[in-house]
This record gives structure tokens, sequence and C-alpha cells, in this order.
């Protein structure tokens, strides 16, 4: 290869680069641009990005370029620090906002986004042991009787809590990886990694939630590894779930309650305890599954009581219907060499 050639190869790979990494969600939240080409403002920690919402007007483009660190291995007993008042950035009653981790950066502190909030991006954020409680989400989603937030993008987050959980935390300790309910709507979840968890994506905070109905999920390319549940946990709503990957899982996986509707195609599965159920509600929810991969180590089991369904034979329960947007499934073997080499933050934004 001459010394031109090479150039115009490096070009093109650039540009290419460039493209992935500028490159908008697919899926429900397809339409969420978040804070836009708006020039990024550098905050080092929880009190500078709140300090900056507080001021932001609200609308017309935030974009905040999160540099802080914390060192998770200072932490010698993370059984002490479930204890500690948590500590969670609010995005309330705003508009057009990205928050996006710098390449190094890691957060011990949640992010809840609420009410009438739309247009938000999370993204490159690397978010570990966070206090634990009800308060203590790493991302949450949440609408309110002022609002519901919607076009929200979940992007290339590492997410994770404690290798061994601790003893007397609590149901609701090292609970909520990412968290949606009350009609938060049209949000693209995708090429996140979350290890570690308890509890990993709820969607539809109770079987009273009938907010969530409306609600239309995108995950996709995410990586889902060494978790106990809710992958997710979907009550009312519809979702879309493909190209991720499911490892490791304890308990149970997609879990679809109360009517809801999920369509999950091209998945890869493995080490997985009840990777596709409904259970644990008054009612149970549906499936249409495509092309997902099973791998070894599945286990089936009933929960501890109520009716539940499995799905052990690996076939549709309800048709999904169109998702109503385009996007391209890859086929599912291919999925946990891709979700390891893209999923999470820190991996320059790879699709």
């Amino acid at each position: 290869m001459n010394v031109s050639t090479l150039k115009l190869t490096l070009a093109a790979a650039a540009v290419l680069a460039a493209t992935q990494a500028v490159a908008g969600p697919v899926g429900y939240g397809a339409a969420t641009t978040g804070g836009g080409s708006k020039a990024a403002v550098n905050v080092s920690s929880l009190a500078e990005m709140a300090e900056k919402i507080k001021a932001y007007s609200g609308s017309g483009g935030l974009v905040l370029n999160y540099t802080g660190k914390f060192d998770f291995s200072s932490i010698k007993d993370v059984c002490a620090q479930w204890k500690k008042p948590a500590q969670t950035l609010e995005i309330k009653n705003k508009s057009d906002i990205t928050i996006r981790g710098a390449a190094d950066s890691s957060a011990n502190f949640g992010i809840h986004i609420v009410s009438d909030s739309h247009n938000v991006i999370v993204q490159n954020m690397t978010i570990g042991l966070l206090q634990g409680g009800e308060a203590a989400d790493s991302i949450s989603i949440e609408g309110t009787s002022s609002g519901k937030p919607s076009n929200i993008w979940i992007d290339h987050n590492t997410v994770f809590a404690s290798v061994t959980m601790c003893p007397g935390a609590g149901d609701a300790s090292f609970d909520g990886g990412i968290d949606m309910k009350k009609g938060a709507n049209h949000i693209t979840v995708s090429y996140n990694y979350v290890y570690d968890y308890q509890k990993v994506a709820l969607n539809g905070y109770s079987d009273k939630d009938t907010l969530n109905a409306a609600s239309l999920t995108t995950y996709h390319n995410n990586r889902f590894e060494h978790v106990k549940s809710r992958l997710p946990l979907l009550r009312y709503g519809k979702a879309h779930i493909f190209n991720n990957y499911f490892g490791n899982v304890e308990t149970s996986g997609i879990n679809v309650r109360m009517g809801a509707m999920a369509l999950i195609e091209a998945n890869y599965f493995e080490n997985a305890r009840n990777p596709v159920t409904s259970r644990e509600s008054s009612k149970l929810g549906y499936w249409d599954l495509r092309d997902n991969f099973v791998g070894s180590g599945i286990t089936w089991g009933a929960p501890e009581d109520g009716a539940y369904a499995n799905a052990t034979d690996w076939k549709t329960t309800k048709a999904y219907g169109p998702t109503g947007y385009n996007y391209t499934a890859s086929p599912a073997a291919g999925v946990k060499a891709k979700a390891i080499a893209t999923a999470g933050a820190r991996t320059n934004l790879a699709r």
C-alpha cells in the first residue's frame, strides 16, 4: 500500500469513527438529541453539575462533560456504604440536556430524570457502589402528576454495585440500575454494561402503575452480567429487546407482567435462570420471541407463589406487531462478543 492510499484509508477510518461516535439513538427514543451542538461545560463534581442544571433555563440546550473521579478501590467496606445518605443528581422539569462522562471519569451518585423533562441523554458515565435504599437508583426516569419524561437516551454507561451482596442490606439495597416508571416514555437504553446488581431494570413501579401502559422502550446491545433479576421487569407497556447479552443471571431475566408485551429478538442467553418469564404479579404478560441464541446453563423454576409462565419452549405467546421504526438486528450468535467489545463507558462509544 503506498503512502497516498494509506492516508486515504486512515482518513476514511477516522470519518467512520467520528460517524459512529455521533450516531443517534435507535428505537423508541430515536428523537432524542439532548443538548445538541451546544458547547460542553466541564464539571468535576455532583455539586457543580447540580449548580449548572439549577442555573439553566430549562430549554435550548445544555451539555455537561463530567470529569470527576471516584476511587472505588478506596471503599474497604462496601457493606457500610449502602447505609450512608444517597447522593443523586436531579433533572426536574428541564429539557434538552446531555450528561456525558469524560473518558476516565467515574461517579458515586445517581441520576434522576423526573416530571416534565424531555430530550435528555445520559452517556459514557461510570456509576458504581451507590448507597442503598429507595433513593439510590443509579439511573432513574420517573413521571409525576405534573409531567412525564419522554425522549430519553441512556447509552454506553457502566453501572455496578457489589460482587457480594451485603447480608442485611435489604431488598431495596443495590436496587435500580436503570429504572423507569409512572409514564416515562419513548426511551432507548443502548450499549450499557450493568453487572453485580440485584435488580437491574424496573419498567413500571408496581402492579398499579397503569400510567406505564403507554410506555415504549427499546433495549439493545446491552451487556447484563452477574445479576439477579429485572432484565427488565416490564409492567403494562411495550418493549423491544434486541441484541442484548444476558450472562450469569441468578433469579430471573426478562419478566413480562400485567399484560405487558415484549419483542425479544436476537439476544444471547447463557448461564441464566428463568431467562424469559412472567411471574410475581396478578396478571401475566406476553412475548414475541425471534431468532434468539440459547446457550448452555439455562434453568427454569417456579416462583414461591402465584401464577407464572416460563418460555421453556421458546415460543411466541402473542405477536408484537410492527415496532414503528427502522433497525437492524445482528445475528444472535455474535451478540456476546460484540457486547463485550462495545457495551459500557470508556469504549469510545463503539457500536
